[in-house]
């Protein structure tokens, strides 16, 4: 890569770092996102419980409780001008004992002090109507009627794109190594390369830590905490139409199932505080505990097919609430310590890191050519997906030609999402992109043939 100077560079593709570069290539400073994985998405952002939180149950007064807040209307407004998929499930917080019972009207009072009203706390039997196939012992609930389900893949690949269209430059396979502040530039060192920039944005995940020592700093200690999740097949989508939630605890929100956008069944996830930054392997005791919550829970969820299983980890850290400070010194800004929230937040964390930038001096006017946000494929369950749509097909075959048949995936999609403004960085990245092989065979029946035309399709120039 050539040399090249920026103005700002926003180190980390997951879903807070795109939503950063977004906001920030909307002004007349050049951006640059750099990552240390080959796709946007590939740390902990691709490996969530893709729920679009309301807030409810933050910790009042917490930056965390006011971003998340903001986040989530942010975030809904985006996904309609971007049409990604949501749907508005809502949820019911399950006591299975009287003591959690009893916690009830404390979590509901947690919630008005957060902004949110709509929650109600409801007998066992109001729970039971709303949900028949939970498991003997219910005590209580509370029902949290704004929580959905969001396709959480096309969020930050949305994010990402716009920053690309509005001229960010992304970087793949960029890990930063070491960095050099300088009286107006800082270089970063990667493993592929110089990159220097006037300001350092870090919004690394689970390497936020790390970037951050190379900044003079040691405030936060980033480890992984892993969760282990099973899928169930679309066939048991009939037991549950709305989020479960369990019962908070230290290490977070415990154990839910809960409807998925793309029409399966979610049961999870663990809570594991590991070490290896890069280990995402399932387990026989994740899996096991994840069985013994999900009898407990709903029972007849247990006689469904499992489809897949997957573990994603989570930025665990030793401090209370978010992390976002700016060194004005260093022109430097960390965006730290933003969990499984994240997801909701990141638009909220941009916008109020902008902000700070603003009050440090930097120039932030926005641009007046700016594009329109990217029109995402639908792949929701819900929405109306090409292999559908006849007018689609009609004016395009491809769309009317299905290479991934449990999911009903096309060749015209396929071919979009390598010709994208972001093509995919592998097959897994294709997989998020379309849901190409990740239906009930796995890819057992269309893996060789999908892996074939991706191929194809870049050696032809597509990409």
């Amino acid at each position: 890569m050539s040399r090249k100077l920026f103005d700002i560079a926003v180190i980390g593709a997951g879903v807070v770092g795109a939503a950063i570069a977004r906001d920030l290539a909307g002004t007349s400073n050049s951006v640059v996102m750099l990552d240390a994985k080959n796709d946007i998405g590939e740390g902990t952002t691709k490996a969530n419980t893709a729920i679009l939180h309301t807030g409810f149950d933050a910790k009042p007064g917490t930056l965390e409780a006011q971003l998340v807040a903001r986040g989530y209307h942010l975030l809904r407004q985006y996904c309609e001008r971007t049409r990604i998929g949501v749907r508005f499930t809502g949820a019911v917080l399950v006591a299975w004992d009287d003591e959690q019972a009893q916690s009830l009207p404390s979590l509901q009072a947690r919630a008005v002090e957060n902004g949110y009203e709509q929650t109600e706390v409801i007998p066992s039997e109001e729970v039971y109507a709303q949900i028949p196939s939970l498991g003997p012992g219910v005590t209580g609930g509370l029902t949290v009627p704004g929580e959905a389900v969001i396709d959480a893949w096309s969020v930050p690949l949305a994010l990402a794109t716009e920053a690309v269209e509005r001229g960010t430059t992304f970087l793949r396979e960029h890990r930063v190594t070491g960095v050099d502040v300088g009286d107006e530039y800082t270089t970063m060192h990667t493993d592929r390369g110089d990159v220097t920039a006037r300001w350092v944005i870090n919004a690394a995940g689970l390497g936020a830590d790390a970037i951050d020592v190379m900044f003079g700093f040691d405030r936060i200690k980033v480890h992984p905490r892993k969760g282990e999740l099973l899928v169930y097949d679309k066939l048991a989508a009939p037991l549950v139409n709305k989020i479960v939630l369990a019962a908070p605890s230290k290490l977070g929100k415990g154990v839910l199932i809960s409807p998925t956008i793309f029409g399966n069944v979610m049961l999870g996830p663990t809570a594991d505080d590991m070490e290896d930054k890069s280990d995402t392997s399932t387990t026989e005791d994740g899996f096991e505990f994840l069985l013994d919550k999900g009898r407990r829970i709903m029972p007849a969820l247990l006689a469904e097919e499992v489809t897949a299983s997957y573990a994603g980890l989570r930025a665990a850290h030793n401090l209370s609430d978010y992390l976002i400070e700016v060194d004005a010194d260093q022109r430097y800004v960390i965006a730290a310590g933003i969990r499984s929230t994240g997801l909701t937040s990141a638009p909220a964390v941009a916008e109020y890191l902008v902000g700070l930038l603003a009050d440090s001096g930097l120039d932030l006017t926005p641009r007046n050519d700016l594009p329109e946000p990217p029109i995402m494929p639908p792949l929701g369950e819900y929405q109306v997906r090409p292999f559908a749509d006849d007018d689609l097909i009609a004016a395009d075959p491809a769309y009317g030609e299905v290479v991934c048949f449990c999911e009903r995936v096309t060749r015209g999609e396929i071919r979009d999402a390598i010709a994208s403004t972001i093509p995919p960085g592998s097959l897994q990245g294709l997989r998020r992109r379309t849901r190409a092989m990740n239906g009930r065979c796995q890819a057992f029946f269309c893996g060789a043939e999908v892996k074939k035309l991706y191929e194809n399709l870049k050696e032809s120039g597509n990409e």
